[in-house]
């Protein structure tokens, strides 16, 4: 009998999630028995978080569960059934749907939407060359997720993607987590970098979250939608006990006279009554944070409101005033991009390939695919919209259009799927080469193949690359290998060596020091300053400085709905792993036992929650974590595995933030109702 090999090969986690854990494939004669943390990483130390270690050695290698041929429709719309066809077959299809609308000039009825079903570099974004190339409108990905953040700090500072780096923390002597819940979405953070360090933790959260709960020494816990406010009456703390960096804002900071008469207006007992946060605490925070060295993660979760990019504004006043940049253990991190290693992004989207796309929010997507003058032909790939974008009765409507012919790139059969022409099967990040740049720490990581991709499934690069073949598309840039981007990638890096090399360390450390955030203290804005001051606001439409505004509490009748992420998934990835689904138990919304009680509900009562946008029945589950008036439905259920056959997203009518068209789904209000038996 021949001897058994058993290989250790390490990979990385190249899902939307700041850990970007490192792993471990364990191999038996090159079959996979189990997914690892690999303990030599510096984050995952050999543990996955608990919903990758499920999924990682479930339904993700589970060939039964995957898409492994390319199919034709063969029912109506929505009914999930297919025919499998040829990959010839399913392009020249679609190259024959899509040759009306190219050949020179922009093919605006054909939309496209994707966001991060993998952050692998190559194929999260190459795919976007084919779409740049035919001049293709985009479903703008960030609009749904972060946009209103990265706006306002690009006015800002000039540049949203450049963050404190982690290793700074030695040398911090607060943290402020605002607007991020790193239980959550990032619990090896949680797990590791939160617990070690010695500085005070401060949450800063609607939600009292794991985080809050067991990390934090101080929660602050402000009504849904006051930030602003709240950011101000800490910078009034600062102001007065002087703890104001004058000499910094001299130097650096434009805008400041502008912003004091609401920062003198804004003393504890008139935040506090503004935001339900207690003045003492206002006090204690805002005399930590000033004296600093002190770090402020910017989670994205506190932009998502209709004043979202107004908060962020006022977070980065905060960040301005007292002169937390430019030194050990200060800074600001909302996520740290690929350019944080010298990887210029222009590499895998080259502008020269552009022929004139244009952009749409997904607030949109429902009104636009409803709309046969401005949709045509759809494409979904490395994204499920009929579980995470908003309007989601209109936009299920909508993708029902028997002449709206749809393509989805995808690894399941998710709810979009059921609504496609022609599905084509991708293959999982186990199953090809990549580079992943995590967007919190300063490091790169090899994504490795593993195992072979089941029947015929392909990388998302390797799709388009043919789908551009088939459509008669000649230009090189369509058509560059995996192995040559991989080689361009690492050249831009501080990395000394090859895929190979990188691959065999998994994750490599690219600077040996921390790294100062704005070190120069040279802004990329119009005047080389912090704007609070901002002319870009101002074209906008926009306050020319950022306003202390607070929402006003939800009326009596109303709750108000917080639809944060999951333990057990990351954002609609995993909903279909029979594991998870275990975990994550029938949709609830919680609410604290005192807004139950006002309203006569007890744990378990089955109940309707209504707006103008959809209902959505689930049921109710009493947790302190809620603050009365408000009620917490986590994110990222399939609708097709719901007896309602909705998630959250159906309350969501697609109400837009203050900047950039992005999402305020964390306005939506409710009636809430008992369901009799009767019903």
């Amino acid at each position: 009998m021949a001897e058994a090999i058993r290989e250790r090969l390490k990979t990385t986690c190249p899902r939307d999630c700041y850990d970007a854990c490192g792993m471990v494939a364990v191999r038996d004669n090159g079959v996979v028995r189990k997914i690892l943390g690999d303990p030599e990483h510096h984050v995952a130390r050999g543990a996955l978080c608990g919903k990758c270690a499920i999924a990682y050695n479930g339904v993700w290698r589970d060939a039964a569960a995957r898409l492994t041929r390319p199919m034709r429709r063969s029912g109506p719309k929505g009914s999930g059934k297919f025919t499998p066809i040829s990959w010839d077959e399913a392009l020249a299809e679609i190259a024959g749907k899509l040759a009306p609308h190219i050949g020179g000039r922009p093919a605006r009825q054909v939309v496209h939407a994707h966001y991060t079903g993998t952050v692998g570099l190559i194929a999260g974004w190459y795919p976007l060359r084919f779409f740049q190339a035919i001049g293709a409108t985009e479903v703008d990905p960030d609009t749904v997720c972060n946009k209103a953040g990265h706006v306002a700090l690009e006015m800002t500072f000039g540049d949203s993607l450049e963050g404190f780096d982690p290793e700074s923390v030695k040398d911090a002597k607060t943290i402020l987590v605002w607007g991020a819940n790193p239980s959550h979405t990032a619990p090896h953070m949680h797990k590791n970098w939160l617990r070690e360090t010695d500085a005070t933790i401060v949450a800063i959260d609607p939600v009292a979250h794991g985080t809050a709960r067991e990390r934090a020494a101080l929660h602050l816990q402000p009504r849904p939608g006051t930030d602003a406010a709240l950011a101000f009456g800490l910078m009034h703390v600062a102001l007065n006990k002087g703890l104001l960096d004058e000499d910094f804002i001299a130097a650096h900071v434009r805008g400041f006279e502008a912003l004091l008469p609401d920062i003198e207006a804004a003393d504890p007992e008139t935040t506090s009554a503004r935001t339900g946060v207690p003045a003492d605490l206002i006090v204690k925070v805002g005399t930590a944070y000033a004296e600093g060295p002190s770090l402020l993660w910017m989670g994205q979760g506190m932009q998502r409101t209709a004043r979202g990019g107004n908060a962020f504004r006022a977070l980065s006043a905060l960040v301005a005033l007292t002169g937390n940049l430019g030194k050990p253990g200060a800074g600001f991190c909302y996520m740290n991009g690929p350019g944080s290693r010298g990887i210029d992004m222009d590499l895998l989207t080259p502008p020269a390939l552009d022929i004139g796309c244009k952009s749409v929010s997904h607030m949109d997507l429902a009104a636009t695919l409803a709309d046969p003058s401005m949709a045509q032909i759809f494409f979904a790939w490395n994204c499920n919209p009929l579980a995470s974008s908003p309007d989601q009765a209109r936009l299920r409507g909508a993708m029902a259009r028997e002449d709206l012919f749809t393509v989805v790139c995808d690894i399941f059969p998710t709810d979009t799927a059921d609504f496609a022409d022609i599905i084509l099967p991708a293959a999982s990040f186990l199953e090809f080469d990549d580079i992943v740049a995590p967007y919190f720490h300063h490091t790169l990581s090899a994504q490795v193949a593993v195992m072979e991709a089941p029947g015929e499934a392909l990388p998302n690069q390797e799709i388009f690359r043919r789908l551009a073949s088939a459509a008669g598309l000649s230009d090189p840039q369509l058509f560059e290998p995996d192995v040559t981007l991989l080689e361009r990638i690492l050249a831009m890096t501080p990395f000394d060596g090859d895929f190979a090399s990188l691959a065999q360390a998994g994750t490599v450390q690219l600077f040996s020091e921390p790294r100062r955030q704005f070190e120069d203290l040279v802004f990329p804005t119009p005047s080389g300053k912090i704007e609070l001051y901002s002319e870009a606001a101002i074209e906008a439409g926009l306050p020319a400085v950022p306003e202390p505004h607070a929402d006003v509490p939800s009326d009596q009748g109303m709750l108000r709905i917080l639809s944060p992420a999951s333990a057990w998934q990351m954002n609609a990835s995993y909903a279909n792993d029979p594991g998870v689904v275990a975990k994550i138990g029938p949709n609830s919304v919680l609410l604290h036992p005192d807004e139950a009680a006002r309203r006569g509900l007890s744990d378990g009562d089955p109940v309707v929650l209504a707006n103008s946008a959809g209902e959505l029945a689930l049921r109710v589950s009493l947790s302190d974590i809620a603050q009365p008036g408000v009620g917490i439905v986590y994110k990222g259920r399939w609708p097709r595995q719901e007896a309602s056959g909705a998630n959250v997203n159906v309350l969501h009518a697609g109400r837009k933030s203050d900047i950039a068209e992005a999402t305020a789904v964390h306005n939506i209000e409710v009636s809430i109702r008992r369901v009799d038996a009767a019903e």
